[in-house]
């Protein structure tokens, strides 16, 4: 309200919102020029003529929080809270009250298909059935209503934000058979869904990765072992490959050979029994463990980063020397060692002879004079094994 007083009838000051003293049009008040109907008091410095009216404003000051907000900004201000508090549910929500299950017919419902929603929408079919895809298995678990319990414009309690990343993947890939492996995979290593899904999803910028950094190289190789454990035909995938690459063939010739000089020290210092050259598996002298033991402890202390084939070979040899001592310092047996050892021979020359096809070489006339003599010299040669042997066994 404004009201009109005579100099002689100005009021006491007035404190207002802003801390701006009002009064006879000096001072502060004729600094800001606010209070009277003349022109500005402050720009000469005089006071207003006894017969010119003083106008004031005695209305109070209104904080802008407080004023009337537009109603844009309060519908913004409310969208943004749901979603807050909700996530994507507030949108999952839109498109389950308003798009018909795929099958229902148009005719008595005001819903759309997912074609027109996404169309009124301005975005793709696709992003909209992720919406309804993911509000589909929430329904499944008697997480929200279903589909068919909604109306258009219908309000309903939504759950938790942090729920929403549970049942809704941005990637179309994730709700095929290979999606849905990869996530669980994801969930299982403790990390989300979407980071593995989208390097599924570009294994271009993977190979890049592990071309370029040795930590992604090391991750994929570990990897790829864990996987063929349960996965034979990636087994067989790789073995083909590696066999296939002369460089990565004797390598791999190179590790077996090591790892199986580490398991023979192994199943010494370990088992605690040891298998001499001609095959026979008997126990290990106590001095010939210790030594297989110390042998294993160097290896097994080895960084991943450090080469054991030298040290494998290091240790093979001297446990290998040490079990030839062993053998022959025990009569019994090193008797026993060459008998193994001659029947091992025998049994060898006995089936590489019982394997001549006779009846091919004699049908295609294929004998030569050189043939002949070998066989002459081989039956001498057997004939006095025999002799040796008859009077040996006569002797004893």
């Amino acid at each position: 309200m404004t009201t009109s007083l005579a100099p002689s009838e100005t009021p006491a000051p007035i404190e207002t919102g802003i801390g701006t003293e009002l009064g006879t049009g000096l001072g502060p008040a004729a600094e800001t020029g606010i209070g009277t109907t003349a022109g500005p008091v402050g720009e000469t410095g005089t006071e207003p003529d006894a017969g010119t009216p003083v106008v004031l404003d005695t209305s109070e000051w209104v904080e802008p929080a407080a004023a009337a907000v537009a109603e844009a900004v309060v519908r913004d201000a409310h969208d943004f809270g749901v979603y807050a508090r909700t996530g994507g549910w507030a949108f999952a929500l839109k498109v389950a009250r308003s798009v018909r299950p795929g099958g229902q017919a148009a005719e008595g419902t005001e819903k759309v298909s997912a074609k027109a929603f996404a169309e009124l929408a301005g975005c793709s079919p696709e992003r909209v059935m992720r919406y309804y895809k993911a509000w589909d298995m929430a329904a499944d678990d008697a997480l929200v209503p279903q589909f068919e319990a909604l109306a258009p414009g219908q309000e309903v309690e939504l759950p938790e934000a942090d729920v929403w990343l549970s049942y809704y993947s941005s990637r179309s890939s994730a709700t095929s058979v290979r999606g849905h492996a990869i996530s669980a995979a994801a969930e299982a290593e403790g990390i989300k869904p979407t980071k593995a899904l989208e390097v599924a999803e570009n294994p271009t910028a993977l190979r890049a990765a592990i071309l370029a950094d040795p930590g992604t190289a090391e991750a994929a190789r570990g990897a790829l072992l864990d996987r063929m454990k349960e996965d034979p035909a990636l087994q067989t995938e790789m073995a083909r490959a590696i066999a296939r690459t002369g460089d990565l063939k004797k390598a791999v010739a190179q590790e077996a050979k090591a790892a199986d000089r580490i398991d023979y020290v192994r199943q010494i210092a370990e088992g605690g029994q040891i298998r001499t050259p001609a095959g026979q598996t008997v126990d290990a002298p106590a001095e010939l463990r210790a030594e297989a033991e110390r042998h294993l402890s160097l290896i097994d202390e080895l960084d991943d980063s450090e080469e054991a084939g030298e040290w494998a070979g290091e240790a093979y040899d001297t446990v290998k020397s040490l079990v030839v001592r062993a053998v022959e310092a025990d009569p019994a047996l090193r008797v026993q060692e060459r008998r193994t050892k001659f029947y091992n021979s025998l049994q060898k020359a006995t089936k590489v002879f019982e394997e001549l096809t006779l009846d091919e070489v004699l049908e295609e006339d294929v004998v030569e004079e050189d043939m002949l003599q070998r066989l002459e010299a081989l039956q001498e040669a057997i004939g006095a094994c025999i002799s040796a042997i008859r009077k040996a066994t006569t002797a004893s």
